[in-house]
């Protein structure tokens, strides 16, 4: 899927543990939700500078979904599940 292909390219250059990188996708009556997860050392690059990091990558979804003709979600899961 596009959407998990852009945001997994974008994240891969973000962090240093681009093996540890699970994006969830899951569509509803709402749009698309994409749940981002992380290596927790990783975390601090993703939530940065008074989370701007996050903000502009769920702008970036959204700007994604709106050229796919999709409404995009991104929601960061904060706690490693591995």
């Amino acid at each position: 899927m596009k959407e998990v292909e852009f945001l997994q390219f974008i994240v891969e250059n973000i962090v240093d543990n681009p093996q540890d990188i699970i994006i969830d996708i899951r569509d509803d009556e709402l749009g698309t939700l994409l749940t981002l997860q992380v290596n927790p050392k990783d975390m601090w690059l993703i939530i940065w500078k008074k989370w701007s990091t996050i903000s502009s990558l769920r702008s970036l979804v959204r700007l994604q979904g709106m050229k796919i003709g999709k409404k995009l979600t991104l929601k960061i899961v904060e706690e490693s599940h591995n």
